[in-house]
C-alpha cells in the first residue's frame, strides 16, 4: 500500500510539471543562474526565453515580470523543444497587471532592445521577440524604441511564419520617438488569430504591420497616436475582421493597403479624427485609396483628442496616455485599463 501511495503522488508530481511552467523572472533582485521560481527569480528575459526554448512544448509556458527594465541584447526567439501541434500556452506577462488595486505604471515592466540588425527576412532589420509558435500571449508590457545606431526597422514584437496561429497582446504599450528611439512598427505579424486589445501605440512609424494569411484578425479599445506612416499596414486579405472601440489620431494614414486591390473592410464604433489622411496605397509614396468597399457602422471623424501626459510631475500619471476624461473618444473605453 505506502509503494502504492507513493507512485500516486510520483505520477501526480509528474502530471503537474508537464501541464504548466512558469518563470519567475526580477530585473532589480533576480539572480542569473537562479531557479526562476517566485522566491528565486531569473534576472533577465534573455534567460527566461533560453530556459523556455528547453521546455518540451506539452505544457503551457507562463513568464512573469516583476517590475524593472528588460533590455535584448539580441533577438529572442519565443518556441519550445516541440516543432509540430504546438498548441501549448505561451504567456509573457507582467506580475502586476493595470487593471490591479495597486498598479501604478512604474510597475510596468519595460522591454526595450538594444540589438544591432539581427535579422535579414524580406528585408534588413532588428527584431526583439520572434513569435515562432502558435498560441503566445504578451499581457500587461511597454514596449519601447531601439536606439542602436544604424536599426532603421525595428520592430519589437515580430511573426514571420504565416502557418501560426493565435497571437493575443493585450493592455501593452508600444512608444516609439522617431528622433531618438524609432519604433517602426509594434507589430510586424503574418498568420491567422491575432487578436489585440486595449493598447496604446504613441509616436510608431506604423502601430501594426499584418501581411500574410491574415485571418481571424480583431483590433479592440485600443489608441493610435503620432503614426507617422499609417496607423495599420494591411495585406491583402478580404478575411473578414472586428474593428471596434478604437481611436486613431494624428496620424499620417489610418489604414493602408497593397495598391490594385479593393478589399472589403468594415469599421465599428470607433473615432478617426485629426489625421491627414484615412486609406492609401503604396506606391512610391502613400497615395490617398478609393474608399467604395469600406464600411462605416458608428464612425466618427471629427473632435479633439487630449491624452494624459507628463507635465511638471515626476513620473507617469496613473493614467497616462489614456484619454482625458471628457475627451472626444473617451466614452469609447479605449486604452490600457479593462474595468
Amino acid at each position: 500500500m505506502n509503494k502504492l501511495i507513493l507512485f500516486m503522488c510520483l505520477l501526480v508530481s509528474s502530471c503537474t510539471r508537464t501541464t504548466a511552467q512558469t518563470i519567475y523572472v526580477d530585473a532589480v533582485n533576480g539572480k542569473d543562474g537562479a531557479s526562476g521560481s517566485v522566491n528565486d527569480p531569473l534576472s533577465s528575459l534573455e534567460n527566461a526565453i533560453t530556459t523556455a526554448n528547453g521546455f518540451t512544448g506539452n505544457e503551457a509556458v507562463t513568464i512573469k515580470l516583476a517590475p524593472g527594465l528588460y533590455v535584448l541584447p539580441h533577438k529572442q526567439i519565443i518556441k519550445t523543444g516541440r516543432t509540430a501541434d504546438d498548441t501549448a500556452k505561451f504567456t509573457i506577462e507582467a506580475i502586476s497587471m493595470p487593471d490591479d488595486a495597486d498598479w501604478q505604471p512604474g510597475k510596468m515592466p519595460v522591454i526595450q532592445s538594444v540589438a544591432p540588425v539581427n535579422s535579414d527576412f524580406q528585408f534588413k532589420h532588428c527584431v526583439g521577440l520572434l513569435v515562432a509558435k502558435s498560441n503566445v500571449s504578451l499581457k500587461g508590457l511597454k514596449f519601447v524604441g531601439n536606439a542602436s545606431p544604424g536599426v532603421a526597422y525595428y520592430y519589437p514584437i515580430t511573426r514571420e511564419n504565416e502557418n501560426l496561429n493565435g497571437l493575443e497582446v493585450s493592455q501593452c504599450y508600444f512608444i516609439g520617438e522617431k528622433s531618438s528611439t524609432r519604433l517602426q512598427s509594434g507589430m510586424w505579424t503574418h498568420g491567422t488569430g491575432i487578436h489585440v486589445d486595449h493598447c496604446i501605440f504613441y509616436g510608431c512609424r506604423n502601430a501594426m504591420v499584418l501581411i500574410k494569411n491574415i485571418k481571424d484578425f480583431s483590433l479592440t479599445y485600443s489608441i493610435i497616436d503620432g503614426a507617422y506612416e499609417s496607423g495599420i499596414w494591411f495585406g491583402g486579405s478580404d478575411a473578414p475582421f472586428i474593428f471596434s472601440n478604437n481611436i486613431v489620431t494624428h496620424c499620417n494614414f489610418v489604414w493602408v493597403r497593397p495598391q490594385g486591390i479593393q478589399p472589403h473592410y468594415t469599421f465599428s464604433d470607433s473615432l478617426f479624427t485629426e489625421n491627414d489622411g484615412y486609406m492609401g496605397y503604396i506606391a512610391n509614396d502613400l497615395i490617398p485609396a478609393d474608399k467604395s468597399n469600406l464600411t462605416e457602422n458608428g464612425i466618427r471623424k471629427t473632435g479633439h483628442v487630449t491624452l494624459i501626459e507628463i507635465k511638471t510631475e515626476p513620473f507617469q500619471p496613473h493614467s497616462y496616455l489614456n484619454p482625458v476624461p471628457g475627451s472626444d473618444g473617451a466614452d469609447l473605453h479605449a486604452g490600457i485599463f479593462k474595468k
